[in-house]
């Protein structure tokens, strides 16, 4: 049991060490390095939601929006609280150009949290959907 535990120990570091460098490498600038990063800690944490929206993130900062798409709408789906999953996920299809496809996950998350930037996106998507 113990040589057991012994030899987990190491790959669970590893894992965390891998995904402390991801999010070091993210708040760096430097987006896509941490999505190469973050998508390997998501293969050996496939249900780590925390995991799953930081590479999320660095996928929308480097501009690898239908990859980001996938991972929030996982995200909402398995968490339909989660106010800034819906806003990134409103924000990854608004600069898809996807307006109105946007605009209800926006809404939602102004409406669950008063996050200033939350109201902003809903107005300017509102703006942008109006003949």
């Amino acid at each position: 049991m113990r040589r057991a535990l012994a030899q987990l120990i190491p790959a669970m570091d590893d894992v965390m060490t891998e995904y402390r460098r991801g999010v070091l490498y993210f708040d760096a600038g430097d987006p896509i390095e941490a999505a190469k990063i973050l998508a390997t800690v998501l293969d050996q944490e496939p249900g780590n939601a925390e995991v799953r929206l930081w590479l999320a993130r660095a996928y929308f900062a480097s501009a690898q929006l239908h990859r980001a798409e996938t991972h929030l709408r996982a995200l909402v789906d398995r968490d339909p609280t989660d106010h800034y999953a819906h806003h990134l996920l409103g924000r990854t299809l608004e600069r898809q150009n996807k307006p109105r496809e946007a605009l209800p996950y926006l809404r939602l998350a102004a409406a669950m949290s008063t996050v200033p930037d939350y109201a902003d996106a809903v107005r300017r998507v509102e703006s942008a959907c109006s003949p």
